[in-house]
């Protein structure tokens, strides 16, 4: 089996080859995150402690945290998932992936140096490497050199120097990201205040456009009741044209009519007659012969007895004596 050993303090890493199956038994059956001691694997690696990050299989498989299985399977995986980068948005495929238990079939595993033995391993611990690249948040930075929150980070960004052909040497730094100065604290003053006048100009503006509201609603009601009171106003001169009209006496007509009698006349109905006057004769029915009937006779006055009637001549029998 083949071990990719690092040692993240002095940025080193060294590959190497055990053969010996007796000497790689204590790693198999451990899983990833899993931290076994060395001592079995040489005497220069005792007292150390190393941590399982990952590995291959013997034909080039990736373990994948969090599968538990001991050997090959086929997930489908997204781009939220390790061991996958999906070429297009949304894309999803089922890929083999080994499992994070380690078995005899692991050709490669890495591992990191979480405690350092009683002696150094040429090539790990003897030898530190400049970091290349610094980092660039300002946290990070204060972490890196245990800086105080008052103390100026840009100080401590590390810088390295370009030389290229026919051009003169630059140094190049990081920009160091989240950095909090004086122009940021002014930009922050700046924008809550113009965040609070924003807020203060809309709730004016809502104030007043509620005023205008409310105004403009009086007016349309005072208006519907002036509108109102002139409609009112109009039916009841109308009302009172019609009344003085049907209470004046026609042409020719005399001024007074008969006591008992009403002022007005439904449209299409006689005057009812005066108390104590005779009832008027009824007309003919149409269709009747051309005499008309006699009327009949007027009705006694009160208190007086009523006359006999005289009797009617019998008619004459046709072909009879005379």
């Amino acid at each position: 089996m083949k071990f990719n050993i690092s040692y993240p303090i002095t940025g080193q890493q060294k590959s190497i080859e055990v053969d010996d199956e007796k000497k790689v038994a204590i790693f198999y059956d451990k899983r990833m995150g899993a931290e076994v001691p060395a001592d079995t694997l040489g005497d220069e690696f005792k007292g150390y402690v190393l941590k399982i990050t990952g590995g291959n299989d013997r034909d080039g498989f990736p373990m994948m945290q969090g599968v538990m299985a001991k050997g090959r399977v086929r997930l489908l995986l997204d781009k939220r998932h390790k061991c996958y980068r999906p070429r297009r948005s949304g894309e999803r495929k089922r890929k083999s992936v080994r499992g994070c238990i380690v078995g005899q079939d692991i050709k490669a595993l890495a591992v990191v140096i979480v405690k350092k033995g009683e002696q150094d391993i040429a090539g790990i611990t003897t030898e530190t490497v400049p970091r290349r690249l610094g980092p660039k948040r300002a946290n990070h930075i204060r972490k890196l050199y245990n800086l105080q929150k008052k103390d100026d980070v840009r100080r401590y960004v590390v810088r390295r120097t370009v030389q290229k052909e026919g051009k003169k040497p630059h140094v190049k730094a990081p920009r160091i990201q989240r950095l909090v100065t004086a122009e940021r604290l002014r930009r922050k003053r700046l924008y809550r205040k113009n965040r609070l006048e924003k807020v203060k100009r809309n709730a004016e503006a809502a104030e007043a456009y509620v005023h205008l509201r409310n105004e403009w609603r009086k007016a349309q009601k005072a208006k519907a009741e002036a509108a109102h009171a002139q409609a009112l106003e109009a039916k009841g001169a109308t009302t009172a044209t019609k009344t003085a009209q049907a209470a004046a006496p026609a042409k020719g007509q005399p001024a007074t009519a008969a006591k008992g009698a009403p002022a007005t006349q439904g449209k299409g109905q006689a005057a009812a007659p005066a108390k104590g006057a005779q009832a008027p004769a009824q007309a003919p029915a149409k269709g009747a012969q051309g005499k008309a009937a006699p009327a009949p006779a007027p009705a006694p006055a009160k208190g007086t007895q009523a006359a006999p009637a005289k009797a009617a001549p019998a008619p004459a029998q046709k072909g009879g004596k005379k």
